[in-house]
């Protein structure tokens, strides 16, 4: 299903994701469905897994699920990606700077929930290997790009970075907040990527009075709800 998410909402949520290859690949089973070699989850298990609801906000559609590379929403990414210019080369999304690459056959699942005043949630589920999932908690913003700016046809933006050292959600987690200036336009975005045994987790949340506080209530929500549902 097609996810109506704002550009810089969808490549925040994305930020989690470091520029590293390598660990298990996904298989395709003869149902079409996505599953990690070796030991770990299937993309209809990770859908099981998603947050059904979070207070204060409504889920828009269903959540889709299946290989990264399939989802419409990191269809969008690609396309969206070849029409931003970066004033710091360094800093281009899917270059090894905020945004990384996801190798496009592991399984995935992703959510999105809005709130009255328009605030985004997004939760995406990975399928992982450990080794590499806690290459995702260790990733940082390269140097040089804790601030940039963007542009998007004739209109550019300005762009302002936080990062918070390791937290301890799940099996380690990171943080980050990107304040964003647009056209007048203030808005900030939060993101928390964890690791949990075989899956990686990253929450989005994007709106003018988006906090930290939220994100990470949030990815603890996230949290428990998956570990009653993956084996």
């Amino acid at each position: 299903m097609a996810h109506r998410l704002l550009p810089f909402t969808l490549l925040a949520t994305l930020a989690a994701v470091s520029a590293c290859g390598g660990g298990e690949r996904a298989e395709q089973t003869g149902t079409g469905e996505a599953v990690l070699a070796g030991n770990g989850y299937t993309s209809d298990q990770l859908e099981q897994a998603l947050l059904t609801g979070a207070p204060g906000y409504q889920r828009q559609g269903d959540p889709d699920s299946g290989e990264y590379g399939t989802l419409k929403a990191f269809q969008d990414l690609a396309q969206l990606r070849r029409q931003v210019t970066v004033d710091r080369p360094r800093c281009q999304v899917g270059g090894g700077g905020l945004v990384g690459n996801v190798e496009p056959d592991v399984p995935a699942a992703l959510a999105t929930f809005t709130r009255r005043d328009g605030q985004t949630v997004t939760e995406t589920l990975m399928g992982m290997s450990d080794a590499d999932a806690e290459k995702q908690v260790n990733a940082r913003v390269p140097a040089g790009c804790l601030t940039f700016r963007t542009k998007v046809g004739s209109q550019w933006s300005e762009h302002r970075v936080a990062e918070s050292p390791r937290g301890a959600i799940g099996e380690g987690s990171r943080t980050v907040g990107v304040t964003t200036l647009s056209g007048g336009a203030h808005t900030r975005s939060w993101y928390v990527v964890f690791k949990a045994r075989h899956y990686v987790a990253t929450i989005s949340v994007f709106g003018a009075n988006a906090t930290r506080q939220e994100a990470e209530r949030l990815a603890r929500q996230s949290l428990a709800q998956a570990r009653q549902i993956l084996p």
